[in-house]
């Protein structure tokens, strides 16, 4: 994921509500700001991120597992 320090900036401050991303395979994976927020800094999100919905599409697990 990179997500430059202004677009990170509406992420943290609740203006953006949804991150999407596209995903390696080339899907479009969408998911609630709030949970992108941890890994937030001055420069914005950068790294490989692991995601996992239940069943219903409900985002359960976030986790940076590369930089």
């Amino acid at each position: 994921m990179a997500i430059n320090a202004d677009e990170a900036s509406r992420y943290y401050q609740g203006t953006a509500r949804f991150v999407v991303v596209i995903a390696e395979n080339r899907q479009k994976v969408q998911f609630p700001a709030q949970h992108i927020r941890p890994f937030i800094n001055q420069l914005g999100v950068r790294g490989y991120f692991s995601i996992q919905f239940d069943d219903d599409n409900k985002l359960i697990a976030l986790k940076k597992i590369a930089d």
